[in-house]
């Protein structure tokens, strides 16, 4: 029953899919990119599957690490997600880059039998039982790195005996966390190693050696910089105080979407003037330096922006939860969020470190910004406990590398 109900539910997806196709231009080439799409045969590929781009660069590392210990096999990378898929289709990192077909069994079937996997690799979530069954049943091992469990999952629900069906058909867990391996326990599953998070080992390796910004570099001179990454509107509402109150600092905007719309609505809160788009600054006839507000509208450059940052804001917390805020800790930046972060060790962690700031109100975020701004002694405090908490969970890409075992 269990299993007519997930298909269903797959079934429902895809035409809920194909409805917002109409209007939604993001449903509309996770529609199309499936659609249109011819997978190519490869003998003995080594397949890598990702949600989205997050889920991408926090596997990176081990797929850096697979790539380089085995160049003789051609590695396939899919994503559920068109904003993973159409950032990351051409990365060099693969030799092919797919949509995920949907999860059905004759499309599970006809993928792994086209591309051939000694080996599946997924990231943190993504659980597709026909996918699994396929893997399972042809005798490919599976392996789930950076993975991590809680509670609330429908793994450890009274109905979710599919989804821990999907859980036996693992070969091995790598997991985040202790919690981890004891909620898998208690379901009788022992295929599990304590690796720690694979984001770590990405991030630090970003901040060790990141790519210089010289534009970004003349907009700072000498000032101190507040980085806005990641921020929905709800983010920018309650920041947009913040840069009227600091007119001496420099603030950068990198918002999560940078659709035309949401660019210009950004612009409305900041102070006319005195605010820039990246995409414009050649046309200016005014030096970068002399504006405060910077709005980077393209992707790729949050991850190289922190470089130049003194004080971090990571959006999305007013919404499904925060994006990355490891990428800012790396290097050494305060960080500060909305409220929904409870899914998020990491973000948990930099909280009790005190190296990260969870805010709700205008008030709350006054607060704790005027504390990092004006106290140069809670700054520093912060900024050691964030690059040490980083540099001290490192590892995980060695642990994974040291077990996964290809033929």
């Amino acid at each position: 029953m269990m299993l007519i109900l997930y298909n269903l539910g797959i079934k429902l997806y895809y035409m809920l899919a194909v409805c917002t196709a109409l209007f939604s231009k993001k449903a509309k080439a996770w529609v199309n990119g499936r659609r249109q799409q011819r997978v190519m045969p490869v003998k003995q590929s080594i397949w890598f599957h990702f949600a989205s781009l997050g889920e991408f660069e926090q596997g990176r590392p081990v797929l850096e690490a697979v790539k380089e210990k085995y160049p003789t096999y051609p590695i396939v990378i899919t994503f559920f997600s068109p904003s993973g898929y159409q950032i990351r289709k051409n990365t060099a990192l693969a030799d092919a880059v797919y949509y995920l077909p949907i999860d059905t069994p004759e499309n599970a079937r006809t993928f792994i039998d086209t591309i051939k996997p000694v080996v599946a690799i997924f990231t943190k979530y993504e659980y597709w039982y026909h996918y699994f069954n396929e893997l399972h049943r042809v005798q490919i091992p599976l392996y789930v790195i950076s993975a991590i469990f809680r509670p609330q999952q429908a793994f450890f629900k009274w109905y979710g005996g599919l989804h821990r069906a999907m859980l036996r058909k693992v070969t091995c867990f790598f997991v985040q966390d202790a919690a981890s391996v004891q909620s898998l326990d208690k379901l009788g599953i022992k295929n599990v190693l304590l690796s720690g998070d694979t984001r770590f080992d990405r991030v630090w390796a970003n901040a060790a050696h990141p790519k210089a910004l010289p534009v970004i570099k003349g907009f700072k001179v000498a000032a101190p910089v507040f980085i806005a990454g990641s921020t929905w509107p709800a983010d920018e509402n309650l920041l947009a105080s913040v840069v009227k109150r600091y007119p001496g600092w420099k603030f950068i905007f990198a918002p999560h979407e940078i659709s035309e719309d949401k660019i210009s609505k950004l612009l409305q809160t900041l102070p006319v003037g005195k605010t820039i788009r990246y995409s414009q600054i050649e046309a200016s006839s005014t030096s970068i330096n002399n504006y405060q507000c910077l709005i980077i509208d393209n992707i790729g450059m949050l991850s190289a922006l922190y470089q130049y940052a003194d004080v971090a804001y990571i959006g999305g917390g007013f919404g499904v939860g925060i994006h990355n805020t490891l990428e800012a800790a790396a290097f050494g930046l305060p960080v500060i969020f909305g409220p929904n972060y409870a899914r998020f060790k990491e973000a948990i962690d930099l909280i009790s470190l005190h190296a990260g700031f969870s805010i709700s109100t205008q008030e709350q975020l006054d607060q704790v910004v005027d504390r990092l701004i004006n106290d140069e002694k809670v700054r520093e405090m912060s900024e050691n406990a964030a690059r040490t908490f980083v540099a001290q969970s490192q590892g995980a890409t060695n642990i994974i590398m040291q077990n996964i075992k290809i033929k």
